[in-house]
């Protein structure tokens, strides 16, 4: 597919994230004005609520635009999603009829504050990277058990907080946490000082299920609504200690940031591709029937206080070894219920070169290899001051499908 034109200029740019092929779904404010459900599109958002209250765009009796998510919407459907798309082609198509009905309905990206797009339901989070399951484990367990038994058959995850899933632009404070030093004969408590980010996307389901039911592959990635950049951030030495035998909790409980806009599976279909072979076949019920994952160019920015930004990592979301829609379905298979806004995340995404880990764990090796910046400062992990961003798009003809970015940065702890 190449570029779709739009009357919307800046639309057209090949290096936008936002074209005419993208329209991601978002929230935002003006001033005083309450915040809304916006669409993405080049460097303009078309305020749906407007359109919405002008009888331009309608989902069926009830408002669903004039409210700070996306949620309402996504309780309608995927007949109601596929809908609402095809509209907003028809309408910012170039010589699209209705464009003096739709041109006093845009602002200027610069003039809005971007805010959480959905409300989340529940938050899970998978470890689905063979890269960085593998590295991981060659660190604490050696590359002969590297990976656990069950992780080639089966999408190893946990459940998280909802209630710290933050939009990108939030300021992360820096957790504390019972620590455990080298030797020490009793824990402490204290500020982490292995603090780490995770490279992932996160996937947005858009409709539920009932307890007890089960659902397949394809259903799976029928209910997923869409996706979003998403940095779990973590605390190394906090996890290490907490970890054993039930896995993460506070180490990962205190952030998880996401990108402000929504990119949705329509939009992301010309760059399907399919999960690697297998080293041993998956029982049916996660076997895919078609490609479930995107190829999705994705990179780390870090950017000490006062200093320049640089890119540290680059890898793509086709490393994954379990797709959304496979993680969504094993969620589902022992009968647990899947609400609208529970949000899914891949897991870091690492690939097969140092320079495509998706974490600093990795990249600084456990902190044996600290990384050194183009100012001469060294990394193993993330400092206070420090912001990071994570990067992602899709590369198509002539145009890309973009996520805009994901961005945090790291303030100090209370220490009292």
């Amino acid at each position: 597919m190449s570029l779709m034109k739009s009357w919307v200029t800046s639309a057209n740019s090949p290096d936008t994230d936002f074209p005419l092929n993208n329209l991601p779904y978002g929230v935002f404010s003006t001033g005083a004005d309450e915040a809304r459900c916006g669409v993405a599109i080049g460097d303009q958002i078309l305020d749906m609520a407007a359109l919405e209250a002008a009888g331009i765009v309608s989902l069926g009796t009830e408002a669903v635009f004039d409210l700070p998510f996306w949620n309402d919407v996504m309780e309608l459907g995927a007949d109601a999603w596929s809908a609402l798309r095809n509209r907003l082609l028809q309408l910012l198509a170039s010589g699209a009829p209705e464009q003096s009905l739709v041109a006093p309905h845009l602002i200027a990206m610069t003039d809005a504050q971007l805010h959480m797009p959905v409300v989340v339901s529940e938050f899970t989070d998978f470890y689905a990277s063979r890269h960085h399951a593998t590295n991981v484990g060659t660190m604490f367990r050696g590359a002969q058990n590297a990976l656990p038994p069950n992780w080639l058959h089966i999408p190893i995850g946990y459940n998280g907080r909802a209630s710290t899933v933050v939009v990108s632009g939030t300021d992360i404070r820096r957790p504390m946490g019972q620590l455990m030093e080298l030797d020490a004969a009793m824990p402490s408590f204290g500020p982490c000082k292995r603090l780490d980010i995770e490279l992932e996307i996160g996937a947005i389901v858009g409709t539920s299920t009932e307890m007890g039911t089960r659902i397949n592959v394809a259903q799976a990635d029928a209910m997923i609504f869409g996706y979003v950049l998403l940095n779990d951030w973590s605390a190394r030495d906090i996890q290490a200690w907490e970890y054993q035998p039930l896995g993460p909790f506070q180490a990962k409980a205190f952030a998880t940031s996401i990108s402000p806009w929504i990119v949705t599976p329509a939009a992301l279909a010309p760059f399907r591709t399919s999960t690697p072979a297998r080293e041993h076949e998956l029982l049916p019920y996660l076997r895919e029937d078609a490609p479930m994952l995107f190829d999705i160019d994705l990179a780390v920015d870090i950017q000490p206080q006062g200093g320049t930004a640089e890119t540290i990592a680059r890898t793509n979301y086709n490393e994954m070894y379990y797709s959304a829609a496979q993680q969504l379905t094993h969620h589902a298979s022992s009968g647990c219920a899947m609400n609208a806004g529970d949000l899914l995340g891949s897991g870091t995404i690492s690939g097969p070169e140092k320079h495509q880990c998706g974490s600093l764990l990795e990249l600084s090796w456990g902190g044996k290899e600290p990384m050194t910046l183009a100012n001469g400062d060294t990394r193993s992990f993330v400092e206070d001051g420090d912001t990071m961003t994570l990067r992602g798009h899709a590369q198509g003809d002539g145009y890309r499908v973009g996520f805009g970015t994901c961005s945090g940065t790291v303030l100090p702890a209370i220490v009292t």
